[in-house]
């Protein structure tokens, strides 16, 4: 008998090494190989379910968060058999691996401070490696591999397609950013300057990349983590006030990227609507209009937005159909998650979603603490740019997507759940 629990320790040992293991590849993966990271994201999520089969831990998935998200995977996968094909069932059916692996990240794989610290380190160096390839593709022409800038002159980092500033913005706060933090929050001033000068060239970064939407969300980032952590207040502004010089200065800089960031961005907010993207926006919004409480299932935007049915405008919004063109509002996803996720599941659907995320944040935030856990923060920042509402987003339940926002999900309720446990140590009464 003993020798049998003795093994079945040991074997638990070995597949948490495994599991962790596999976690701390998958940002590298993440950047090129999402086949890879899609392997390693349903293999620990397996993992995790033979860890809790041999140790009979089970009450997780009834409590928090975990029950919402099932809610939300069985709307998707009805309306999905109601409304959509074989194939659009199959993939509903596999949604649910992303779901499982923030739980297993949350409640296994990094409960333990020094295997955040570990994927903390992993992190900082992919960002460290877009950073580095986009000023090589600024500098000097090309990038490791070979390939340029894109047509529209935005800097593609170590990609092919210009994707850098979309990488960057998800690893640059946990990975790069909490060591500005950490320099900030120093007596010394030479460790203050360097801190917000770390924060005044990444800003520069983001600029150059030229990529309007990671722009704005790396803002958007910024100004949560001046809200969170006081003492980056004043170098965030300096910081700011360097991004608008560097915008002025961009016309010489770069200036493909002067006319993607500021000519063509103001150009398209002033007629919004009648954008590509907002055309898009407009047949997804159509569309949940005809299927309110159950969507069109999984991929039920791309197989349906096709449809004559749904190519007219919103009256009762106001909102007018640019062209009678049905291409014009086509895509292969609606380019924001919350669409996305309406025309999925409809509005049952996401009300579970939003549900979810304010779980998710709201965990979070509760359990901030900058100085004694600036990683969480960092954490918190990436988790409120990664779930910001009004955005342009990939399709969120693609590998390339949700392989990092539910790895940023599950690493930042880890960290909340350790906050949380030596909070109640220390004053046991919170609850």
């Amino acid at each position: 008998m003993e020798k049998t629990k003795l093994r079945g320790r040991t074997v638990d040992r070995f597949i948490g090494w495994l599991a962790l293991t596999m976690t701390l590849t998958l940002p590298f993966f993440q950047l090129r190989g999402r086949a890879i990271s899609d392997g390693i994201i349903s293999g620990v999520g397996i993992l995790f379910l033979a860890h809790c089969a041999m140790t009979r831990d089970g009450a997780w998935w009834r409590r928090g968060w975990f029950p919402v998200a099932m809610l939300f995977w069985a709307l998707a996968v009805l309306s999905s058999i109601v409304n959509g094909s074989a194939h659009s069932v199959s993939e509903s059916l596999v949604i649910g691996r992303f779901f499982l692996f923030a739980a297993a990240l949350e409640h296994w794989v990094l409960r333990d401070a020094r295997s955040r610290r570990w994927l903390g380190l992993v992190v900082g160096v992919a960002a460290v490696w877009i950073v580095v390839e986009c000023w090589q593709q600024y500098l000097v022409g090309r990038n490791i591999w070979g390939y340029p800038r894109w047509m529209d002159g935005a800097l593609t980092g170590p990609f092919y397609k210009p994707r850098a500033g979309v990488a960057l913005q998800i690893v640059v706060f946990p990975g790069l950013m909490i060591y500005a933090v950490r320099r900030l929050e120093a007596r010394e001033w030479g460790r203050k300057l360097s801190g917000a000068a770390g924060i005044a060239f990444l800003v520069l970064t983001m600029i150059l990349i030229g990529q309007r939407m990671p722009s704005l969300l790396f803002g958007l980032g910024l100004v949560i983590m001046a809200l969170i952590v006081r003492w980056t207040r004043w170098p965030v502004v300096a910081a700011a006030l360097a991004g608008v010089v560097g915008l002025c200065l961009l016309p010489v800089l770069s200036p493909p990227a002067y006319a993607k960031l500021v000519v063509h961005f103001l150009a398209q907010m002033k007629d919004f609507p009648n954008t590509p993207y907002g055309q898009i926006y407009l047949r997804a919004a159509v569309m949940i209009r005809h299927h309110p409480w159950l969507g069109m299932g999984f991929d039920g935007f791309r197989d349906f937005c096709a449809n004559p049915a749904y190519v007219h405008g919103l009256a009762p919004f106001g909102w007018p159909l640019a062209a009678r063109d049905i291409a014009s509002g086509c895509n292969i996803h609606p380019h924001n998650f919350y669409l996305e996720v309406a025309t999925t599941a409809g509005l049952l659907g996401l009300a579970c979603f939003v549900v979810l995320v304010a779980m998710w944040l709201g965990r979070m935030m509760r359990a901030l603490a900058p100085a004694e856990a600036p990683q969480q923060a960092m954490l918190f920042v990436t988790c409120c740019v990664l779930l910001w509402p009004v955005a342009s987003n990939s399709a969120l339940f693609t590998v390339r997507t949700a392989g990092w926002v539910f790895l940023m999900v599950g690493w930042g309720l880890a960290a909340s759940r350790d906050i949380d446990g030596e909070r109640r140590i220390r004053r046991p009464f919170l609850f």
